[in-house]
């Protein structure tokens, strides 16, 4: 469940959304979308690591294949940056074998969703991973 900050206590923290696909964009956008989150949307990895760069996000929901970089390239820079270590990652993507999962996690994952993902789960993993 969702719930809102007062207006006079807003700190709005940035969510990146990193996919190629505009229809999943916009979906996850709707999904994730508060009063308490300003979401901004890349369509490839070189995008999402110049986004990243640029907004210093509280979190980054990355696909894994995009093109340009990968998720997972974006994920390991993310990582590699002392200015980034509070940065909360989930990967959203259609790999779903175990040896994807775990290179996912082992590369600083904070959360792994395969697609098709429920928006529930997704909302759920956002407020879980922004609490962290």
């Amino acid at each position: 469940m969702r719930t809102r900050t007062p207006p006079g206590l807003q700190v709005l923290r940035t969510v990146v959304i990193a996919d190629d696909e505009s229809s999943m964009r916009l979906l996850v956008h709707a999904t994730i979308e508060s009063d308490d989150y300003r979401v901004v949307e890349a369509a490839d990895g070189a995008e999402a690591w110049a986004m990243v760069q640029q907004h210093k996000p509280a979190l980054v929901l990355l696909d894994v294949q995009m093109p340009e970089r990968s998720g997972l390239e974006v994920l390991r820079l993310i990582k590699a940056d002392p200015g980034l270590a509070a940065t909360r990652v989930i990967l959203l993507t259609a790999k779903a074998q175990e040896t994807d999962i775990e290179s996912g996690l082992i590369a600083g994952a904070d959360f792994y969703l395969t697609k098709p993902f429920s928006p529930l789960d997704l909302l759920t993993r956002v407020e879980e991973a922004l609490q962290l």
